[in-house]
C-alpha cells in the first residue's frame, strides 16, 4: 500500500503518542492529533474523549489511516476500562467505518497474554497465535481490542495491525524489559511498516525491538516489513547489577506480563 499522508493519531498527549508525534512525520506523515488532554505544543490538536462520538467522527473524516492509542494504559477498574479502552475502541471503529477509512493500526500490549509463561533460554520464543491470556482488565481489553479489529475486517473489510506493544521508553528500566524493549525509533519503524504493508487483513504483531533476550516471535511484524535495529543488551549490564535477576517461582520470573499478574500498577499514574 502507498504511504497514507493524513494519519490521525490518538493518545497524541500519552507516552508512547508524545514520542510519535516527532517520529512518525519524518516518514511523510502529516499527523491529526487526538487526545482527551490538550496536546502540548499542538493548538489545532483535537481535545475529545472517545465517547464523543461526533467528534471522532469529524476527526476521522478525511484522513487515510488511524494509529489508535488512546486509552488508559494501566490497570483500573473495570468500569474505567469498559468506557475507554473498550467502548471507546468500538467508537473508534465506528467512526472509521462511517468515514471509510479503511487502515488502522491499533495499540494491543502484551498484557493480552501476560499470564502466558515466558521462554527459558534454549526454548522457542511466544508465537503470535499464542492464546489470549490477559493479565488485568487492562489486558483484557485488549483481548477485546484484538478480536474487534478480527470482526471489523471480517465484517466491513477495515484492515488492521494490532501491535502488541511491550515496553516503549527511550531506554529500558528493568530487567524484564531487556526482553520487552521497543525503543522509540523501532516504534515508529514498526508503526509505518504496519501502515504501509499490503493486504494485512487483520494482523497481530508482537512490538518489540531486536533484543538480545526477546521473548516471542517477530515473524509477522517482519514480513509487515519492520526491521529492527535496536537491542535492549547494551543497557543489560547495569540493569542487571542495579535490580538483580527476578526471584525464582516470582511472576516476573514466570510470565510474560510479570508484575502485573499479581500487583499491576494502577492508572492514573
Amino acid at each position: 500500500m502507498s504511504a497514507p499522508r493524513t494519519v490521525l493519531l490518538t493518545g497524541a498527549a500519552g507516552g508512547v503518542g508524545t514520542l510519535m508525534r516527532e517520529l512518525l512525520p519524518p516518514y511523510g506523515y502529516e499527523l491529526r492529533l487526538l487526545d482527551v488532554a490538550p496536546v502540548q505544543g499542538a493548538p489545532d490538536a483535537v481535545v475529545a474523549d472517545l465517547a464523543d462520538r461526533t467528534a471522532l467522527r469529524e476527526a476521522v473524516r478525511g484522513v487515510d489511516a488511524v494509529v489508535h492509542l488512546a486509552g488508559i494504559s494501566l490497570e483500573a477498574d473495570f468500569d474505567k476500562i469498559m468506557a475507554a479502552n473498550i467502548a471507546g475502541t468500538y467508537n473508534l471503529y465506528e467512526a472509521a467505518r462511517e468515514e471509510g477509512v479503511r487502515r488502522v493500526v491499533l495499540a494491543s500490549s502484551n498484557h493480552a497474554v501476560g499470564f502466558t509463561r515466558r521462554p527459558r533460554e534454549g526454548e522457542p520464543v511466544v508465537p503470535v497465535d499464542t492464546p489470549h491470556r490477559p493479565d488485568t482488565f487492562y489486558g483484557l481489553s485488549k483481548c477485546f481490542g484484538e478480536d474487534l479489529a478480527q470482526l471489523y475486517w471480517d465484517l466491513h473489510g477495515i484492515e488492521t495491525v494490532s501491535v502488541r506493544i511491550g515496553s516503549c521508553f527511550p531506554e529500558p528500566t528493568s530487567v524484564r524489559m531487556l526482553s520487552m524493549w521497543l525503543s522509540p525509533a523501532d516504534c515508529a519503524r514498526l508503526l509505518h511498516a504496519s501502515l504501509t504493508a499490503e493486504s494485512v487483513g487483520h494482523t497481530v504483531a508482537y512490538g518489540s525491538s531486536a533484543n538480545t533476550r526477546a521473548w516471542w516471535d517477530l515473524s509477522t511484524a517482519r514480513a509487515l516489513g519492520y526491521d529492527p535495529q535496536d537491542d535492549s543488551e547494551v543497557y543489560a549490564e547495569k540493569i542487571v547489577a542495579d535490580k538483580g535477576l527476578p526471584e525464582e517461582g516470582s511472576a516476573d520470573d514466570l510470565y510474560l506480563g510479570g508484575h502485573f499478574c499479581v500487583d499491576p500498577p494502577r492508572w492514573p499514574h
